[in-house]
């Protein structure tokens, strides 16, 4: 049966640099990417086994069966955002889109500007951890900007991530210390805004609900 794997990275651990530390990355890849994934293989083999034995847990109070579906789901969650933030970002990217995402995002938003704007103070404003996203929702045909607490809330159901900000600690305290603004601003610098088009091509070819 398949398991969850971590992908290897695009570039080197330093090749964001000065934007983001090689430390940083390779922190953030090797052993915070790497423990969602174990994470989520873990829960399934639980469920694997309550399923076997039939036993779910006490259903008057719920019982494990919540747990491992929270943990899975956090899990997930995170080994799938973390995947899309690696190929978002390039040592070659930065400046803003043009064609089609460009397009989608003046329609949306106003302009790239504002759309730039809304996604930095949902990033910056995350209380705790989270992420900033930009999202396709394919039942209005819009792009939206949504704030995600740790990996689960506030995503609309259905809607495809198309670029992801991580806001958790790990991915900048190290060299940002406690000022986020100044991470959040310099992600712009090492957007890879052709992995971004793509998404954004592939997501409008899935069918509505």
């Amino acid at each position: 049966m398949s398991v969850y794997t971590l992908p290897d990275l695009q570039y080197d651990y330093a090749a964001l640099e000065p934007t983001i530390s090689g430390q940083i990355i390779e922190l953030h890849h090797d052993k915070h990417h790497a423990t969602y994934v174990a994470g989520a293989n873990t829960t399934l083999d639980k469920l694997a086994e309550a399923r076997d034995s039939g036993d779910f847990g006490d259903f008057g109070d719920f019982g494990a069966i919540v747990g491992l579906e929270k943990t899975l789901a956090f899990n997930v969650s995170g080994h799938i955002l973390h995947s899309i933030y690696w190929q978002n970002l390039s040592p070659d990217g930065g400046d803003k889109p043009d064609g089609a995402l460009g397009d989608a995002i003046t329609e949306s938003f106003g302009s790239f500007d504002s759309f730039k704007a809304q996604l930095t103070a949902v990033t910056t404003t995350v209380q705790g951890s989270g992420w900033g996203i930009l999202a396709y929702d394919q039942l209005s045909g819009r792009l939206l900007v949504e704030q995600v607490y740790d990996h689960q809330s506030n995503i609309g159901i259905g809607n495809t991530t198309l670029l992801a900000f991580d806001a958790w600690e790990h991915a900048w305290y190290l060299q940002y210390k406690n000022v986020k603004a100044d991470y959040v601003t310099a992600l712009w610098d090492i957007v890879n805004w052709a992995d971004v088009a793509a998404r954004y091509t592939a997501a409008k070819q899935i069918t509505s609900v």
